[in-house]
């Protein structure tokens, strides 16, 4: 496994074009600020330690060299190599093409595979979209039950409360306007609707964006079904501390939630259930994870491809 001197590491010491040419014309000792024990290696010399403010390149003209743990050279620090494998992905994201993914269940076992239809679940990912998909849900789920009182509606005598002229005070008709305490409120709110307007098919494109970017983050997980053997929340809890890089769950089943998997879950704020017919934009965004069952897969692909009632 061949590893290459980062890049970050090099840009410490100045510029450089392309093939590690170094292009600034003079390096010294205080323009350079390396972290101690950091090592470089240069073409056609040995790896040389480089100390803050102690030592200097001498030479303009140097190159980085492939270092591996067998390499000949000397010794490398072993913090600064990483035994990761490199995988390159075999596809792109967003070309519509069908995924297939592994499908098991609460306890670990093989159920075979599913594919996951494209025009679906690998679909290009878009912010925008995302951003109106949430701010529609989060406008049209607003109450709207605000209300204030206006001078006809606040409680109080309608009589004018001294005469026009000769007190030398201020001219007024009512004790219920809007300067007095206990008044009324002008230009306040009332009760109204703050939906807005956005088109289904946005909607829809909304949740296939959502869906593919955990498809693509690999956070997409199919199960054969959501039934729980016991009622006991430590069993969901066993489960979500085998899970790795997980903070919060979705759990999505097709039809009805069993009566089980609601009482599992109802104490855990980092685990929720929802129906397929409740899947949103906004839930899945909240959530890290997305467990899906079978069923749940099939009926939220039907739903995206029956036509749009017009």
């Amino acid at each position: 496994m061949a590893l290459t001197v980062s890049r970050r590491l090099l840009r410490r010491f100045g510029s450089f074009s392309a093939f590690g040419r170094y292009e600034s014309p003079s390096l010294t000792s205080r323009s350079i600020r390396s972290p101690p024990d950091l090592y470089v290696a240069c073409s056609g010399d040995n790896l040389f330690p480089l100390k803050s403010g102690l030592s200097f390149l001498a030479s303009r003209k140097f190159s980085t060299t492939i270092l591996t743990p067998d390499s000949s050279e000397g010794a490398f620090p072993s913090d600064l190599l990483s035994k990761k494998t490199v995988l390159t992905p075999d596809i792109t994201i967003g070309l519509h093409q069908d995924l297939v993914i592994p499908v098991t269940n609460f306890f670990n076992e093989d159920k075979g595979f599913m594919v996951l239809a494209g025009d679906v679940f690998d679909v290009p990912i878009r912010k925008d979209i995302i951003h109106r998909v949430v701010r529609w849900q989060l406008a049209k789920r607003q109450q709207g039950t605000h209300s204030t009182k206006t001078i006809s509606e606040v409680s109080g005598t309608g009589k004018k409360p001294w005469r026009q002229k000769g007190t030398g005070r201020a001219r007024h008709g009512t004790l219920r306007g809007p300067q007095f305490r206990g008044g009324a409120t002008m230009h306040g709110p009332k009760p109204r609707s703050h939906a807005i307007k956005l088109n289904k098919k946005v909607r829809r494109l909304g949740l296939k964006i959502a869906l593919s970017a955990r498809a693509a983050e690999g956070k997409l997980l199919v199960f054969e079904d959501l039934e729980v053997p016991s009622h006991k929340t430590k069993f969901i809890v066993n489960y979500y501390n085998q899970m790795e890089n997980t903070k919060k769950v979705l759990l999505c089943d097709g039809g009805c939630i069993h009566e089980k998997l609601k009482l599992a879950t109802q104490n855990l704020h980092y685990v929720n259930v929802l129906p397929s017919v409740g899947l949103n934009v906004y839930s899945i965004l909240q959530h890290d994870t997305l467990v899906m069952s079978r069923d749940a897969v099939n009926k939220i692909v039907d739903r995206m491809h029956t036509l749009i009632n017009r």
